[in-house]
């Protein structure tokens, strides 16, 4: 299998884990829906196939979102911000993005801001 293109590996930066964190949105609602990791395999598998793939710290393991849940994320576009530290990816969500069951994994808790931040215009 050929390695992610050049051109595209030497934007990237990389943690000490060889990993960029990869911001997952529904592509039309641009719904946040989850962060993930990718190495350079997973991001270019992800682009090779457009289905989302990324690397598990947990199982230390290449994971196709959808694989086993039937959850799939079919890719629609991929971004790398301006530092090449941060993948954004478009995706059409099949059900839940979180393991949990909820659509997004950003449901369940909003922190509360302190009377210092002011909290914003209203």
């Amino acid at each position: 299998m050929p390695d992610l293109d050049p051109a595209i590996a030497e934007r990237l930066t990389r943690n000490d884990a060889g990993l960029v964190p990869a911001v997952v949105q529904q592509h039309d609602t641009r719904e946040v829906l989850m962060l993930a990791w990718m190495n350079d395999e997973a991001l270019r598998q992800t682009l090779t196939t457009g289905r989302a793939t990324y690397w598990s710290r947990s199982r230390q393991e290449m994971w196709v979102k959808g694989e086993t849940s039937g959850h799939r994320q079919w890719v629609h576009e991929v971004r790398l911000d301006c530092d090449g530290d941060t993948l954004l990816v478009l995706v059409d969500q099949e059900g839940p993005a979180c393991h949990t069951g909820a659509r997004t994994c950003f449901d369940a808790d909003r922190l509360p801001l302190g009377a210092e931040t002011g909290g914003g215009p209203a």
